[in-house]
């Protein structure tokens, strides 16, 4: 996001805030003044009904009340106006603060009331239902105005209503205490428009701190790109925070890795190879490492934003079709390689044997042709070639002579060599026992020992084929006693990478394994063991002329 977006973002999110908080504000203040308001009124009225109730039980009260209402003259407002009972309404007035204390007899007509020039007048509220016997609250509005009023009745000794009290305090007096209320709310909405105004500031650093500057509207895109890339590409992807965290790991990487609901857990907690381990933190930036029956090829890359280290980012390739492809390719090329050689070798005794009969040594050419018959068109540099039945083993191992041959390496065959059926998984043969004949033949050209040499021996155990391989070689390093381990070492001279690995793969997914039986000796090298299940049948091969 540009800085000025990210501004003009910044500057729309505060405004919402305060709009909200606001909001919120101007709520609770209503709602807080509508409740003050109700107690005020409330509490006037309260008020109210408690001065009218102590005038109505007064004895002089009632006393003067009950004789004015039994009198069947008309009541004499000259006397009232200075009679006990405006007396009695003006000291209240005056202590309790009301706007007024008005008496009535049982017609409703006024024997004391705040303005004397009243007294003797019909009242101008409704006073039927006091004298009923009943006590009234509410605000009304009468000669003096909007107040908050109670009437009680005025009883006489037998308890018959004889007049009533009314007893109000005036509107604005009521509500004298709203205006340094409204002053404490103003300042209290101040105070929370500012809090939070400050909280926002400070979450938002804290928010942008945390999110590295990504702001909420990019987190969307953020998380619908990642979940498209992710699940749209076929290599896995493991993403390690600064603690060996994993944070992100996509269904490629769970099912290459095997891996279940990595995200939240450490790396050393989850149940990965060393070189997996090491590559996804950092420690490495490519290795090879077989997982499973997978052959994987990791590469490391460190994440940075705006200068800060965020973690690494782990790729995983599937290698193991193209590994596969390879080793099937690499025995193709050694078979035609042994082809090639059987071919030239083959092309030159025929030329040997039309150079005899050119020159008219008949005898002597066939005598030529029966040894070739009997000893075979080609003489591959392997000694004791002959103890190997199997015409796969034959070629290929006659091949890898010829390959040793030409980098100053004799192979030789133990006189223990014996295979009693043919191979019917060349592939997988081809791949174990050629890795051991390559890596033997590597170690033996960096041997010091001469002359220079690779020992193989094959057996067949039933369906299964045990090979035997050793060199001359200097032995296995003491700091890597087992190169083939699926920890993605690499002997400099006993494999490089990933030969041994999957030959091992090989080798356990056939039900063998493959292992080492001796890391070196006085007058050998390095001596390395296989067992392939199911690769031999052991039924004797009938040649076709004998059927």
């Amino acid at each position: 996001m540009s800085p000025r977006r990210r501004v003009r973002f910044a500057t729309r999110a505060l405004l919402l805030h305060l709009a909200a908080v606001a909001l919120v504000v101007t709520l609770c203040t209503g709602v807080y003044l509508a409740l003050a308001v109700q107690q005020l009124r409330a509490e006037a009225e309260s008020t109210a009904l408690g001065i009218a109730r102590t005038l109505a039980e007064d004895a002089q009260v009632r006393a003067a009340v009950a004789a004015i209402s039994a009198s069947d003259d008309e009541p004499d407002a000259e006397a009232l106006r200075d009679g006990d009972l405006q007396q009695i309404a003006t000291d209240v007035m005056a202590r309790t603060g009301a706007l007024f204390v008005v008496i009535t007899d049982d017609e409703g007509i006024r024997l004391a009331h705040p303005l004397p020039s009243r007294i003797g007048e019909v009242v101008s509220t409704p006073f039927a239902a006091v004298l009923a016997g009943r006590e009234v609250v509410d605000w009304q509005t009468g000669t003096l105005g909007e107040s908050a009023r109670a009437k009680v009745p005025v009883r006489d000794d037998s308890g018959t209503p004889v007049g009533e009290i009314s007893v109000g305090f005036e509107r604005n007096g009521v509500f004298d205490d709203l205006p340094p209320l409204l002053a404490a709310l103003g300042l209290t909405a101040a105070g929370a428009l500012a809090l939070a105004l400050l909280t926002f500031l400070l979450l938002r650093r804290r928010w942008e701190r945390l999110t590295i500057g990504v702001q909420p509207e990019e987190l969307v895109a953020l998380v619908q790109n990642q979940t498209a890339v992710l699940d749209g590409v076929g290599d896995g992807v493991l993403a390690v925070d600064q603690d060996g965290v994993v944070r992100v790991s996509n269904a490629a990487a769970d099912r290459l890795l095997g891996l279940h609901d990595p995200v939240g857990r450490t790396v050393d907690a989850l149940p990965l190879p060393p070189v997996v381990r090491d590559t996804a933190t950092g420690a490495r930036d490519r290795a090879e490492a077989v997982v499973g029956d997978r052959m994987l090829y990791l590469e490391s890359r460190a994440v940075r934003r705006d200068g800060r280290a965020l973690g690494d980012v782990l790729i995983v390739r599937d290698r193991t079709d193209l590994i596969a492809l390879t080793e099937r390719l690499e025995a193709v090329r050694t078979m035609t390689s042994a082809l090639r050689v059987q071919r030239h070798e083959f092309a030159n005794r025929l030329h040997v044997a039309a150079g005899l009969i050119d020159a008219g040594r008949v005898d002597d050419a066939r005598a030529f042709l029966d040894e070739l018959v009997s000893r075979g068109p080609v003489a591959f540099p392997v000694t004791g070639l002959d103890l190997v039945g199997d015409s796969f083993l034959h070629a290929f191992l006659g091949a890898k002579g010829v390959e040793a041959a030409e980098r100053g390496v004799a192979l030789r065959i133990a006189a223990d060599t014996q295979v009693i059926g043919t191979v019917r998984r060349a592939e997988d043969v081809a791949s174990v026992l050629g890795n051991l004949v390559d890596n033997a033949v590597v170690a033996a050209v960096a041997g010091a020992r001469e002359p220079r040499w690779v020992e193989v021996s094959v057996l067949s155990d039933g369906d299964a084929l045990v090979v035997t391989v050793a060199d001359s070689g200097e032995g296995l390093r003491p700091s890597d006693p087992r190169p083939h381990a699926d920890d993605g070492s690499a002997d400099s001279v006993h494999g490089h990478g990933i030969g041994l690995p999957l030959a091992t793969e090989i080798a356990r997914r056939s039900g063998g394994d493959l292992w080492i039986i001796d890391s070196g000796g006085p007058d050998h090298g390095a001596v390395f063991a296989a067992r392939l299940g199911d690769a031999v049948d052991p039924a004797p091969r009938v040649p076709k002329e004998d059927r």
